[in-house]
């Protein structure tokens, strides 16, 4: 199928150009075309839809049609915020642990652990069908921030993201089998420094350790470490 209507019998005389058919208004928008609602919002926004993306609030939705109803129509912004989220970029933000923030940019709370696994899986999902390199160390590190993060237990965090498939249960188990070997060498090392009854800053010089990393460890062990 051709770009151009059929000629009239005006277009058939010598030299003359067939007539192209006109470009229907509501036809889609470039793959690269930025949605105009979001060119909006970053104009009155650029905190938030700007060079960094950081996690919306939950009800920005809301507040966007308080704060501007002569600009923004509801269905065309609930297009252009489901665009924003669905983004890569603005997944990231969410995998990365950002608490959620207004549209001045202040944060005002934690994303829900549900939403940040999902938003990891997602970007590794995305990622990894187009990389040539196995993603999936990195991801499991991203796994075990965002499980520590949560401070829920193994089956309170299984509980709240209702994990689903082969690959995110067998990424999941891995991150928590590393955390587990992470904690038992943390107990081991905890127990050494109370038997030695040495400084942390001695403690480190004799095991060769990073004196930052002593500290890191008894400030996670609580004020009973020092004991």
């Amino acid at each position: 199928m051709t770009d151009t209507a059929s000629p009239t019998p005006a277009d058939a005389q010598e030299g003359a150009a067939p007539r192209r058919r006109k470009k229907p208004q509501n036809a889609p928008r470039a793959k690269n075309q930025v949605h105009p609602v979001l060119e909006q919002l970053f104009t009155l926004y650029p905190n938030m839809f700007g060079a960094q993306f950081r996690p919306l609030k939950l009800g920005v939705f809301q507040d966007l049609l308080a704060l501007h109803p002569e600009l923004f129509k509801r269905d065309e912004l609930k297009i252009a915020l489901g665009l924003h989220a669905r983004s890569t970029r603005y997944l990231d933000s969410v995998a990365a642990g950002l608490p959620r923030h207004d549209l001045q940019g202040q944060p005002v709370e934690p994303v829900a652990p549900e939403h940040v696994h999902y938003a990891i899986m997602e970007v590794f999902r995305r990622r990894q069908a187009r990389s040539n390199q196995d993603l999936r160390p990195y991801v499991v590190a991203q796994l075990m921030a965002a499980i520590e993060a949560s401070g829920l237990s193994r089956e309170d965090y299984l509980l709240q993201i209702r994990t689903q498939g082969e690959t995110s249960n067998e990424l999941l188990d891995t991150a928590f089998s590393e955390l587990a070997e992470k904690a038992a060498k943390r107990e081991a090392l905890l127990r050494a420094f109370r038997a030695s009854g040495k400084t942390a800053a001695e403690f480190a010089d004799m095991y060769g350790m990073d004196p930052a990393e002593v500290a890191r460890m008894l400030d996670q062990a609580g004020p009973q470490a020092a004991v």
